[in-house]
This record gives C-alpha cells, structure tokens and sequence, in this order.
C-alpha cells in the first residue's frame, strides 16, 4: 500500500483488500477468500460504506447473547483472522469466549496457520477441530469442530459464515451471532442475530457495546435480547441496498 496515497477514495477498500492477500500469501487465507471478500465489498459499497441503524441494534443484541451465555465460542475462518484477528483476540478475552479455528475448504496445515497467526495477534489456546467430534447435519469440512468448543456450545459468534453450517447449528438449537454484508444470504436469514456491516467495523463497535453492556445486569441484557428482532434489522438493511440501487 506505500504507492498509494491515504488521499486515495478507495484507500480503505484497497487497504482491505492487501490484508486478505497478505492472508492468502501466509496460508491463513484460501485464494476463494478473494472472491468472498470481493462480494462483500460489493455490498458495503451498496451500503454506503457505514454502520447503519441496523447494525448498531444487531451489535447491541449480539454483545447481550454473548455476556448472558454459558458455553460461547468464537469462530474464526481465515478471512476474519486476516482482517480482524486483534479484535477477535480482545473479544475473546472480554467475553471468555475461546476462539476455535473452523474452515471450509480441508486443509490441516491452514487451519494451524490460523492459530499460529491468533497466537501472533496475542491469542493464548486456540482450539483446532480434531477430526473426530462433528456437528450433525453438514457434510463440508467445517461439520468437524472442537469437543470442548463448538461442540458443546450454546451461543457461537462466527463472523463471514457460510449457510450451511449457519443453518445447521440452528437446528441444533444453537444461538448463531453473525456477520454479514449480505442481508439475503442464507446465513444472514438463518442467525439468531446478524450484524449487516463490514467485520472491520463491526467488531470494533462490538467490543465497545460489549464493555458497555457489561456495567448492566443481567436482567439488562435479556431485556435486550427479548426485544430484538432480526427479521427488522435485515428488511432495513435490505431497504437501504434497494434505495442505493434505484438512486
């Protein structure tokens, strides 16, 4: 990024961009993470590049399930460890959330480079899938998970899911907290709740709410949590796509 000036109106966009090379280069990132990453940008352009209404609610709600749960965990894949791995290092010390690495695309050596690279960023334990313990209900790679992680996990954060396995844990009566670009995604529609914004600034207003939150009680919290409504912040978000389309 040195031959490109921060006057650029793309500099944070190309700024994005180099992480997620930078990624693919060290073997925490796959090469599909290019693509992926690219349809998102697609939509926060749509979005006017901010945190919306939306996603402030969903932040909010998603910090309230977080501290009210019992077993949660932090799902980490190598986009999200590429573009916010200090952020997802300090919320699980926040949270007492133990960060897991789960991919889609196979890859044993990958999968350790995302803790290698978590562990570089301040991380202490992360769990790795062991080949053994599985979710039920999902045939890819990320059906395989951690015994004392997801496994048993009542609430799990996982930021740039995909929907299989969004779905899946959702049968399985698991509270799923998400981030997303897309609110048409089957992820998105799938999650108890999703944050419709761009994780670099998701997570941020996320571990604010979240040390907000916690000065609240408990009854706080589950007040919050009974008052939301994914369905809402999704039709916003979508409403706000659809505004930028037609202008």
């Amino acid at each position: 990024m040195s031959d490109v000036p921060e006057s650029h109106p793309r500099y944070e966009s190309l700024r994005l961009r180099e992480r997620i090379i930078a990624g693919v280069e060290a073997g925490v990132t796959s090469p599909h993470g290019l693509i992926a990453h690219g349809r998102g940008e697609a939509y926060d352009y749509l979005l006017g590049e901010v945190s919306g209404a939306w996603a402030d609610r969903a932040v909010e709600a998603t910090a309230a399930y977080l501290l009210r749960a019992q077993r949660p965990v932090l799902s980490v894949n190598g986009n999200a460890a590429a573009l916010v791995p200090d952020e997802l290092v300090r919320l699980s010390a926040a949270t007492g959330a133990p960060l897991e690495v789960n991919i889609f695309h196979t890859s044993s050596d990958r999968e350790a480079a995302i803790a290698r690279h978590l562990r570089a960023h301040g991380a202490g334990d992360v769990l790795l899938p062991d080949g053994v313990a599985a979710l039920e209900g999902i045939e890819s790679n990320r059906r395989f998970v951690h015994p004392r992680g997801i496994l048993r996990a009542d609430v799990i954060f996982v930021p740039l899911e995909d929907g299989d396995r969004c779905q899946a844990l959702r049968r399985l009566g698991r509270e799923v907290l998400t981030v997303d670009l897309n609110p048409l995604s089957r992820t998105a529609r799938a999650a108890t709740v999703t944050i419709v914004d761009n994780v670099i600034r998701a997570l941020p207003a996320l571990l604010e709410q979240i040390r907000q939150l916690q000065q609240q009680p408990p009854s706080h919290w589950q007040r919050i949590i009974e008052a939301f409504d994914n369905n809402s912040v999704l039709a916003q978000a979508e409403n706000r796509i659809r505004s930028a389309e037609e202008a």
